[in-house]
């Protein structure tokens, strides 16, 4: 789990990283600390030790949750973006090469939603399996 959880950090830094380069907002660079604190918790579970392994692990489901919760309104919008019910107001209307910088930071957030989604569920497949061995 602790590869896992390193893996999916830079996943996510990933998203942060390309959606900065193709906006140059520094906003877009949020997922990259996310990512980044999940490859320093997946760094502290890789060790012998089982009882800083679990805390380090739950450590980062708890972040990569929270992740998941704060980026819900860009999976929303991105929602909206693919269903055509999106109404973008004059000050939110900024053009980045083709795209609207509102339409980048849905697909920045959408992807870090998924991402963070995807490493919860695993990780509580991951410790609910765990549980059942121990037993």
């Amino acid at each position: 789990m602790a590869k896992l959880a390193m893996v999916f950090g830079v996943l996510i830094a990933l998203v942060g990283v390309c959606g900065y380069i193709e906006t140059h907002f520094w906003h877009a660079l949020i997922p990259v600390v996310l990512g980044f604190l999940l490859v320093i918790l997946g760094l502290l579970a890789n060790t012998e030790d089982v009882k800083r392994r679990m805390l380090a692990m739950h450590i980062a489901v708890t972040v990569a949750l929270l992740g998941f919760l704060g980026t819900i309104p860009g999976l929303i919008a991105m929602m909206r973006f693919l269903t055509g019910t999106h109404q973008e107001t004059a000050s939110e209307h900024i053009e980045v090469g083709t795209l609207s910088v509102h339409k980048l930071a849905a697909e920045v957030q959408s992807a870090t939603s998924v991402l963070c989604l995807i490493f919860v569920l695993l990780c509580v497949r991951s410790f609910i399996a765990a549980r059942r061995a121990r037993a």
